[in-house]
């Protein structure tokens, strides 16, 4: 066997090599799960390669029946490269002429043949990934509409994509990614509509990945596509729906499949995207656009409730006499601003609790948080019954927010504003949300700005944000992804 500049090593023409790199590379006599069969046809040694766990094991004795028939069916032993492709009757068979290639293609799932004195391999697309079927994802529920969703088998994704999307443009650019696992990652895009030059710059960094593995998927993928490692903010959207993702192309966005994640990574998105939901697309533009509005005050609500009731709580005299009332009317015997930081606390150990308590029992779970925990802690004076009220409104908010990660660095500034207002008041209150509103604006993802279309204005495509416009009014692309075709009729 030869090596050439990349240090790839060709095929040999001899198939004990073969064999021996097999045992050295892969651990053939060591793993059970690599399957190995050798067969002789037409006075030829036959050598096939292939993963028990990840191929069908009908499709492989269907592959072995039809290789032991063509000696009784053929003679010509020159041809038999080409006997063994004819006879292979599958929906892709191509040739690959290196062991590197070879490997990762058998570990994959698909099966290699090798034929003594030729150097290159045929490789059978027989891949059967074991999984779960297409449900509705639980956090993107929708009262009306498709309750398929996204599965951990990449091949099952990008055909619920190509469903909706029967675009002789849509692109399935597939990558690998990481030296060890080499995962499956899948750049899909819509080929007269995304900017090439978007694509091609996601394409080179995901190309220019050097690890040994990416076990975590999709979320490891994203550290290494975004520049700004330890910002709190999402910079990509995930979704588990196909008709999300499907929308997304034909804006002009691209997605990302990884192989083993049931997410599609959006890209790129700004703050707004993240605050969208199917649920307003399954309503009519008025409902939608109702939906829409309760759910952003639901959001400022979660940022922003807090820190002001705090402040209102220590500083009264900014209060008008309508509303006096706002404030504990017992403090209690702990300070508001610790109250507060305790009970946000509190509600995280219940979410991470009901994570990880079995269904039937995250019942019980729940009223001992509700009735034991809350009700005691009012009475022996841990909490004030107003601290409770305005922790659980935020929390709602929080849970109203679309998406997950949105709602988790929310989370984190609220708790930030509140140590500034408890120490410094209301000067802490306006400098926290100013340094805010900066911090936000200066985010940028993919070079995308963060808050567009607030900062930079755009009016038109603010009005699309505020508003659920009707489908047949929506005849622009967003701009923000410069689309070759900006406009949505072919």
């Amino acid at each position: 066997m030869q090596t050439d500049k990349k240090k790839k090593t060709s095929i040999s023409q001899h198939i004990e090599d073969t064999h021996a790199y097999m045992k050295k590379k892969i651990g053939l006599d060591k793993s059970w799960d690599l399957g190995y069969r050798e067969l002789v046809i037409l006075g030829h040694r036959i050598q096939l390669y292939y993963v028990t766990g990840l191929c069908d094991t009908s499709v492989i004795q269907e592959v072995l029946k039809i290789l032991i028939e063509i000696n009784d069916n053929e003679s010509e032993s020159k041809k038999i490269g080409e006997i063994i492709e004819n006879r292979l009757v599958h929906q892709q068979v191509e040739h690959v002429n290196t062991m590197d290639e070879a490997i990762d293609e058998i570990l994959s799932g698909l099966i290699a043949v090798f034929i003594d004195g030729k150097d290159y391999a045929q490789i059978i697309d027989v891949r059967n990934y074991p999984g779960r079927t297409p449900e509705e994802p639980d956090t993107e529920k929708v009262i009306r509409g498709s309750r398929d969703g996204y599965t951990e088998n990449i091949v099952e994704n990008t055909a619920l994509t190509r469903r909706r999307l029967r675009d002789e443009n849509l692109r399935n650019v597939m990558l690998k990614v990481g030296e060890r696992s080499k995962t499956d990652v899948c750049l899909t895009y819509v080929e007269d509509v995304a900017n090439p030059d978007l694509v091609k710059y996601i394409k080179d960094l995901i190309e220019k990945i050097e690890i040994d593995g990416i076990s975590m998927t999709d979320k490891s993928l994203e550290e290494f596509l975004m520049v700004k490692k330890w910002n709190i903010y999402p910079l990509v959207r995930y979704t588990e729906r196909p008709d999300v993702a499907a929308s997304h192309l034909l804006e002009g966005h691209v997605i990302i499949f990884v192989d083993t994640s049931p997410s599609a990574i959006i890209m790129p998105t700004t703050y707004f995207h993240h605050m969208q939901h199917a649920e307003e697309f399954r309503q009519v533009p008025a409902i939608g656009t109702c939906i829409r509005f309760i759910r952003f005050l639901a959001v400022f609500a979660a940022l922003f409730l807090l820190p002001t009731w705090l402040l209102f709580a220590v500083e009264p005299s900014l209060l008008p006499d309508q509303l006096s009332f706002i404030g504990p009317n017992d403090e209690g015997n702990v300070p508001i601003t610790v109250q507060i930081l305790i009970a946000t606390i509190g509600i995280e150990f219940l979410r991470m609790a009901a994570i990880h308590t079995p269904t039937p029992l995250s019942t019980a779970m729940g009223l001992i948080a509700a009735v034991l925990i809350g009700e005691i802690a009012i009475e022996v004076g841990l909490f004030s019954p107003e601290v409770i009220l305005y922790i659980s409104t935020a929390s709602i908010g929080n849970y109203v927010t679309p998406s997950y990660e949105l709602s988790v660095a929310n989370k984190v500034v609220t708790i930030l504003l509140v140590l500034s207002v408890g120490f410094f008041g209301f000067p802490g209150y306006m400098i926290g949300i100013t340094l805010y509103i900066f911090f936000l604006v200066q985010i940028r993802s993919l070079k995308t700005p963060y808050m567009w279309p607030l900062l930079p204005f755009n009016f038109k495509a603010m009005t699309h944000i505020l508003l659920r416009m009707p489908t047949p009014y929506a005849k622009h692309r967003p701009s923000i992804v410069h689309p070759r075709n900006n406009y949505r009729r072919p």
